[in-house]
């Protein structure tokens, strides 16, 4: 018996609907197959913090979901992917898009290179380093990550990720009202939005920030 179930297929199609995201069947079996690894790998390797499988759908495949309509530009970093939110759920969504997925602890990115042989994502790339030691040959057009940080050490960490063009996603619970007081001088907020994810329970924030200088 998988440990997905028919449930969490009627979660993800119903909660996608929700969003406004159009899944193919591909795109949903890729998304339920990415799912069912993560339950696997979950159990010895701590990929989420959520043991539930049946809260993963809300507040893993969804969640990172909410990011579809913000995506633009080809090519995005995820920073500190850890299980591969939202990198994986958007490397599915956007075939023609390229999605590096940085985190430094190796476990992580032994199971997130897994996922993207099992799910053949031709447009993933797994860097196992810390975010400082990162010299890609060209800056990333968006930046992403998912409580990975403060939003002024997520802007320090990752201003030579970037340019003037590109876009910095910071996904939140609440809204970090004392975080943006602290933003660095080259930085600004460029947009915020409040995401309503099917299922979730708490409150989730979009930041989008900009490199001014």
């Amino acid at each position: 018996m998988s440990s997905v179930t028919q449930q969490h297929a009627d979660e993800l199609t119903q909660g996608a609907i929700q969003l406004g995201v159009s899944l193919s069947p591909l795109q949903h079996s890729q998304l339920l197959a990415y799912l069912a690894l993560l339950i696997k790998w979950n159990k010895a390797y701590n990929l989420t913090a959520v043991r539930n499988p049946d809260e993963m759908v809300s507040r893993h495949l969804l969640d990172s979901l909410s990011l579809v309509p913000f995506i633009d530009g080809d090519t995005w970093l995820d920073v500190g992917s850890g299980g591969g939110m939202p990198g994986i759920p958007l490397a599915i969504l956007f075939p023609d898009k390229h999605f590096t997925l940085l985190d430094s602890n190796g476990k992580k990115t032994r199971f997130l290179t897994q996922v993207k042989l099992e799910l053949k994502l031709a447009n993933v790339q797994v860097i196992n380093a810390r975010v400082e030691a990162l010299q890609p040959e060209q800056p990333f057009a968006g930046i992403v990550s998912r409580a990975f940080s403060s939003l002024a050490d997520f802007a320090n960490w990752t201003r030579h990720l970037g340019s003037q063009h590109s876009q910095w996603l910071a996904m939140k619970g609440l809204h970090p009202s004392d975080e943006l007081q602290v933003l660095p001088s080259d930085f600004s907020l460029q947009a915020e939005h409040a995401l309503a994810v099917p299922g979730c329970q708490g409150q989730r924030h979009l930041l989008i920030l900009r490199r001014t200088l």
